[in-house]
């Protein structure tokens, strides 16, 4: 199965085809050997989320402190239903689906809802179509091994900056500086937040707040998480 891999990888880079493995090898560098390679699954993805046995509140954070330092992941997320095929419920809110495309680094990403689920929650999707998938920049800007974890990401293409952060089954309240900002500018930071309420484990998950403020370089941030949530900011440089 390895050498498989590896020969669908050199045939690909022949054609010039880029790659994004589902059920491959972990990770081991060769990324670097095969660049076409662009990302890849090797974990437990959100199709888990699908069919009984959902991943719990803490997956994400975990993952961020281990499947990820392999290497680009392609999670697929961005189910804002929040539930399985079977119509159970998925143990996330919508801030914290918004926040895993900063958390958990893919430079190839997909919207991996319906049309029509999108369609219920036209602000959040907002989101999803203005979230880059590669970066200029990242910072941890703190994080506990399976409890929370906030990044902050650069645009490649502008001067702009993501900020995602998710927490496991509890609330918590985390303070971030906007030291990474660029001196003497000016951002709008768009804030998709939990709403009232919100909590992964009854059907508040979908509720979901967004406000705008203008921040610069030195600002502080209070982002309120619910139970399984999460929030995703863009910081538009101005």
């Amino acid at each position: 199965m390895v050498n498989h891999h590896l020969r669908v990888l050199e045939a690909a880079a022949k054609y010039k085809v880029s790659i994004d493995s589902h059920e491959p090898v972990k990770d081991t560098g060769l990324r670097r050997t095969y660049p076409n390679w662009l990302a890849r699954e090797g974990s437990r993805g959100m199709e888990y989320n699908a069919w009984p046995g959902k991943n719990p509140p803490e997956h994400e954070v975990n993952l961020a402190f281990t499947r990820m330092l392999e290497g680009p992941m392609d999670f697929t997320p961005g189910v804002l239903s929040l539930t399985g095929s079977d119509n159970s419920p998925i143990q996330s809110t919508i801030a914290k689906q918004l926040a895993l495309y900063v958390v958990l680094y893919s430079p190839v990403q997909m919207a991996a809802d319906t049309p029509e689920n999108y369609a219920k929650y036209p602000q959040a999707f907002r989101f999803i179509a203005d979230v880059p998938v590669d970066w200029e920049d990242s910072r941890v800007l703190n994080g506990e091994v399976g409890d929370y974890v906030t990044f902050a990401r650069r645009d490649r293409k502008s001067r702009d900056w993501y900020i995602g952060s998710i927490t496991d089954e509890n609330a918590r309240e985390l303070t971030v500086t906007l030291d990474f900002l660029d001196p003497g500018k000016t951002y709008e930071a768009q804030v998709y937040k939990d709403g009232p309420g919100a909590t992964y484990a009854t059907d508040a998950r979908h509720s979901i707040a967004f406000e705008t403020r203008r921040v610069k370089k030195g600002d502080t941030l209070t982002l309120a998480l619910a139970p399984g949530g999460g929030q995703a900011i863009r910081l538009k440089a101005l």
